[in-house]
C-alpha cells in the first residue's frame, strides 16, 4: 500500500474519531460531560445510573479502540502489533474502569482532577497517540539494528 493511500485512509479514520468526539454527547450517556464543563468546583456530583454509564463508556471506548486499531494496522500492517494493542486496550479498560468506578463511588473525595483524567482516558482515543509513536520508534530501532548487522 502506498504512503498516499495509507495517509488518506488514516486521515479518514482520524475524521471518524473526530466525529465520535463531536457527537459523543448525543450518542452516549454521560452526565459528567456537563458537570466537568461547568461549575464542578461548586456543584455536587450529578446523579447517574451506574450500569447505564459504564455500558455507554464501554461502547464509546470500544468504538474509539476499534478505529484506533484500524489506524495502527493501516500504519504498520503488523498483526503482532494489533494483538498487543488489543490486549493493551482490554487491560487498560478493565483497570481504568475499576479505578473510575471506585472514584465515583467515593464521591471524588480525593478531588475531581484524578477522576476527570481517568474519564478522559476512557472516553477519548488517547492511547492511539501513545501507541503510534511507540510502534514507529520500535520499528526504527529494528531497522537500525538490522542495518548495523
Amino acid at each position: 500500500m502506498s504512503k498516499w493511500v495509507k495517509g488518506i485512509i488514516i486521515g479518514g479514520l482520524v475524521i471518524l474519531l473526530m466525529l465520535v468526539r463531536a457527537f459523543g454527547d448525543k450518542l452516549f450517556y454521560d452526565p459528567f460531560t456537563s458537570y466537568f464543563e461547568n461549575d464542578y468546583l461548586h456543584n455536587t456530583i450529578p446523579g447517574f445510573g451506574t450500569l447505564k454509564l459504564f455500558f455507554h463508556i464501554f461502547l464509546r471506548y470500544a468504538t474509539n479502540a476499534i478505529i484506533s486499531l484500524v489506524i495502527i494496522y493501516v500504519a504498520f500492517q503488523n498483526i503482532k502489533l494489533i494483538k498487543f494493542s488489543i490486549r493493551f486496550y482490554i487491560i487498560a479498560f478493565i483497570v481504568l474502569s475499576i479505578v473510575y468506578y471506585g472514584l465515583l463511588r467515593s464521591g471524588m473525595n480525593n478531588g475531581y482532577l484524578f477522576t476527570f483524567y481517568i474519564r478522559r482516558f476512557l472516553i477519548h482515543p488517547v492511547f492511539v497517540l501513545i501507541l503510534l509513536p511507540a510502534f514507529y520508534y520500535q520499528k526504527r530501532l529494528v531497522q537500525q539494528s538490522e542495518k548495523s548487522n
